[in-house]
């Protein structure tokens, strides 16, 4: 799927989004013993910190080098776009969990002289479900969603040629 800098900036903020309250509420959960609606409103306390912080790594660190480790294991164009996919996200997964549980780790699990050990907890806890979440929830729900977005920008050029 072809995009320009502003779709590609705007599918970022939402997928980041999506992925981090996904990630914080789960955090949450694990440090409370177990899901609650409370922690549903809770996670919008750590949105304006985390979320920015995703958006920047994925755009300019991470962006760029997910795809050329993803492209060492599938091909555009012979394997399938699904595939494609797949591994970018996957790619994607395997930069940004690590790096995001250590940022959580340092602002908000008060890890004093243990930190890697907490971190390394964290990514342990983390890693299967950023990568289930991204998988099977965000990812999908966020690309149907710009696939619409694209349709519906297709449409309206369709009908000013033809008009």
């Amino acid at each position: 799927m072809q995009r320009t800098k502003l779709q590609n900036f705007i599918f970022t903020v939402v997928m980041a989004f999506i992925m981090v309250y996904g990630m914080v509420c789960y955090n949450i959960a694990l440090d409370k013993g177990g899901m609650s609606n409370e922690i549903f409103l809770i996670a919008f306390h750590e949105m304006p910190i985390m979320w920015p912080i995703a958006v920047i790594l994925e755009m300019f660190v991470f962006e760029k080098l997910a795809v050329k480790l993803a492209f060492r294991f599938v091909r555009p164009g012979k394997d399938s776009e699904f595939m494609v996919t797949i591994a970018i996200s996957s790619m994607i997964v395997a930069l940004m969990c690590p790096t995001m549980s250590f940022i959580a780790t340092v602002l908000f699990a008060h890890p004093g002289s243990q930190v890697v050990a907490v971190w390394l907890q964290k990514y342990i806890l983390n890693f299967p479900m950023a990568f289930f979440w991204q998988t099977f929830i965000a990812g999908p729900l966020v690309r149907n969603a710009f696939k619409i977005f694209e349709s519906g920008n297709n449409v309206e050029s369709e009908e000013k040629q033809a008009a």
